[in-house]
């Protein structure tokens, strides 16, 4: 197949034919690097979050087998695996990141082929195949630590949040205002199942009323303008409604619309989460509202802010939610996902065995039969 030299990220376009240089490899490395870069650029993903990563990993791998990629075969592929001290799925995310800058470079329409043959008499090929790549045998592959919070423990996080507040005054300290933003802030992630991002990104104008549920007032619902997005596509977006097992939170967010958040002086800025600078909070802030009051309630310090999704989805599905409905409130592309999440009691197990029970014996759980 010949060269397409149009193509963003041919070798034709990032290197100069007629330029000689003096430590060739690392200039045709580097060059590579910048290739496969336009090349994800033309497809609109992210710089920051996939591009730059991807790029760090491959120089990782250079560094490791001081080769370079037209010299690199399956043992060093395999041996720079076997080095990384990480979690199997961040192991095999290192593997589609080498993989997929390997079929960029042993794609011909990219010139790279040819280009490294004639300059070097060797061309690059593939490292990774079935044979050598870590299999994906369970759905979930996180830390086993990352659970739902129980009810009780969901209760002493926030016991534990709003304790910091009244601390504070009684010391007359100054975080009493952080403090009492904090625990407003982790009662309205959890009480929507909101990300760490989602949280971050709300405005004033992204609380929502609902018509059929006019007792909540204007926050019925959030308009969620940054949820997770898919490769070169735009933070997706979604309404999520207050389901009335978490009505308490309006009288919360209440409070610190009309209450609290006027005396940061905001003025026109319209973030919901503001700061004393009366700018919007940094999402380190947020995670550290979940960590301060973690501590303090004396959880497992495995447990990060993600958990309070976790524990929303599992606690809307022992509320009898439909899934498809808990899919939709939190924004998975899939059920497979969303169950995941779920962590349900053993209380809630136990109600549905009895249910079962009495629905087909009329028997009672724990009855003699």
């Amino acid at each position: 197949m010949g060269v397409t030299g149009e193509l963003p990220g041919s070798a034709q376009l990032v290197l100069a034919g007629n330029v000689v240089h003096l430590d060739e490899e690392p200039a045709v490395f580097t060059a590579m690097l910048e290739g496969w870069a336009r090349q994800q650029t033309a497809r609109f993903l992210k710089q920051s979050a996939t591009i730059a990563p991807r790029v760090r990993r491959v120089r990782r791998m250079a560094e490791f087998s001081g080769l370079y990629p037209w010299q690199w075969t399956p043992a060093e592929a395999e041996a720079f695996i076997g080095s990384l001290r990480v979690c199997v799925s961040t192991a095999r995310g290192y593997e589609c990141d080498l993989r997929l800058f390997m079929e960029y470079v042993t794609d011909g329409r990219y010139g790279w082929p040819e280009t490294c043959w004639q300059r070097f008499a060797m061309v690059p090929a593939q490292m990774f195949s079935e044979h050598n790549s870590v299999v994906h045998v369970s759905d979930y592959e996180g830390r086993p630590g990352r659970r739902p919070l129980s009810y009780e423990e969901v209760q002493a996080l926030f016991d534990a949040a709003d304790g910091r507040v009244e601390s504070a005054r009684r010391r007359r300290r100054k975080g009493a205002l952080p403090a009492q933003r904090d625990a407003a802030l982790l009662k309205m992630i959890y009480a929507f199942g909101l990300r760490r991002s989602e949280a971050w990104g709300l405005d004033l104008p992204d609380l929502r009323h609902n018509p059929k549920v006019a007792r909540f007032g204007r926050f019925g619902g959030l308009l969620v303008r940054f949820g997770k997005s898919s490769r070169g596509s735009p933070p997706k977006r979604r309404t999520v409604l207050l389901v009335p097992e978490m009505d308490w939170v309006a009288e919360v967010l209440q409070q610190w619309v009309a209450e609290v958040r006027p005396l940061y002086s905001p003025g026109a800025h319209p973030a919901l989460w503001v700061t004393e600078r009366a700018g919007r909070m940094s999402r380190r802030s947020v995670n550290e509202a979940f960590t301060t009051a973690r501590d303090l309630a004396g959880l497992d310090r495995v447990l990060d802010l993600h958990c309070l999704r976790h524990s929303y989805v599992t606690h809307l599905i022992e509320f009898d939610y439909p899934e498809r409905f808990v899919q939709e409130q939190v924004g998975h592309a899939y059920a497979s996902t969303t169950a995941i999440y779920a962590g349900v009691s053993n209380d809630y197990r136990n109600r549905l065995l009895a249910q079962s029970l009495a629905r087909r014996h009329g028997e009672l759980l724990g009855e003699a039969t």
